[in-house]
């Protein structure tokens, strides 16, 4: 235990032990600057210092322009385009496809495979859209299942919480 103890206390006064910084002009040998300083003094400035650095990187990185130079960030204008870009693609997409059932039910009059009275563009467009009144949405035996597994599961959880 005092082998400890003094092993602390080297520490503790090498820490605190006041040591002199002094500047000298080498050819007249003028004291240009000195300082009195400690190790304790040099480590928590020299801390305070990197931490100070870190956060003023993490600052310009973080909320300037500079960060869109870093690999991986992208410009808030580019994700923007990219968004608009995206949103008019599905749009000229479903164009397309109404387009094309457009054409080939011309096609089937053009080779009289169905009958002009029956031809009306409006009538096809809505043949291609989905009716929500044919989806069956009734829940099927899996999910059922699946169901009462998780309300057992949660049942479980809820009573070993309730008897903690």
């Amino acid at each position: 235990m005092s082998q400890k103890r003094q092993k602390r206390q080297v520490l503790k006064k090498k820490l605190f032990t006041k040591n002199r910084l002094v500047i000298l002009n080498e050819d007249t040998f003028e004291e240009i600057f000195s300082l009195k300083l400690t190790l304790m003094n040099v480590f928590v400035v020299a801390s305070v210092g990197m931490i100070i650095i870190v956060f003023v990187t993490t600052y310009i990185i973080a909320f300037t322009p500079l960060r869109e130079f870093i690999p991986g960030y992208s410009s808030s204008k580019l994700k923007k385009d990219a968004t608009e870009l995206a949103l008019k693609s599905d749009s000229l997409a479903n164009a397309l496809k109404k387009n094309e059932a457009y054409i080939e039910s011309i096609k089937k009059v053009l080779t009289g495979e169905l009958e002009y009275a029956k031809f009306n563009k409006d009538s096809l467009i809505a043949a291609e859209m989905i009716d929500a009144s044919k989806v069956d949405l009734n829940p099927s035996e899996e999910e059922l299942k699946l169901r009462e597994e998780v309300a057992k599961e949660e049942k479980q959880i809820y009573n070993e919480s309730k008897s903690k």
